[in-house]
């Protein structure tokens, strides 16, 4: 195998999260007295940290971003959790690697009791060997911090899979490659600039890089 750890972000590469998150920032917005826009327009909340996502996308200051973030969390953490499904073909890629005896490892800008407990749900956890989540008080959330987390657990050659620009930046401050995929949330055009060394097209694609 070309690498012995395998970094993988969550939302939009191991699960397609769209509907719980989207949901999630739709009941915010509500109940902040917000205007609530096109399911669609919310798919960038899908990945960065959800105070930046409030702050640039919505116009809030940093105390109202918090308090929307508090708000999307009374949905999320209950309902919007669920509101989820694992990407076509991540369980078997999961398991050739395993099989390979390479490490696998969760990257991401979510807290990582959400993160445990979307992996326990849909039986995902066995596969990996440590998540290197955000903090749940938004002091911990930059993907560079999160991915130096992961690396600490690492030995040997190690790559990040992600479908946005947070993922390749991440990748980039800890000098890793990064593959981006295209079966997230991320336009080619968006991997591309951000500096991706490869991307996928399919799990197909993604198995043979990693190959």
């Amino acid at each position: 195998m070309k690498y012995q750890n395998v970094l993988f972000d969550l939302d939009g590469t191991l699960t397609d999260s769209s509907l719980g998150i989207t949901n999630s920032v739709m009941y915010a917005l509500e109940k902040m007295g917000l205007s609530v826009p096109e399911r669609e327009k919310l798919y960038p909340f899908i990945g960065p940290p959800l105070r930046e996502s409030f702050e640039k996308f919505c116009g809030l200051s940093q105390m109202d971003a918090e308090k929307a973030v508090s708000c999307y969390r009374e949905y999320y953490s209950k309902t919007g959790i669920f509101e989820n499904e694992v990407i076509a073909g991540i369980p078997e890629l999961l398991q050739f690697l395993n099989a390979q005896n390479v490490r696998c490892i969760v990257a991401t800008s979510k807290p990582e009791k959400f993160t445990r407990m979307i992996l326990e749900h849909f039986d995902l956890m066995q596969y990996f060997s440590f998540c290197a989540c955000a903090s749940m008080d938004s002091s911990h959330v930059e993907k560079p911090e999160i991915v130096a987390d992961a690396l600490k657990h690492c030995e040997g050659n190690s790559v990040m899979i992600g479908d946005r620009f947070h993922d390749v930046n991440g990748a980039k401050a800890n000098n890793i490659p990064c593959i981006g995929v295209l079966f997230g949330f991320g336009s080619r055009e968006e991997l591309e600039n951000a500096g991706a060394d490869f991307i996928a097209e399919d799990m197909d694609e993604l198995r043979d890089l990693l190959s």
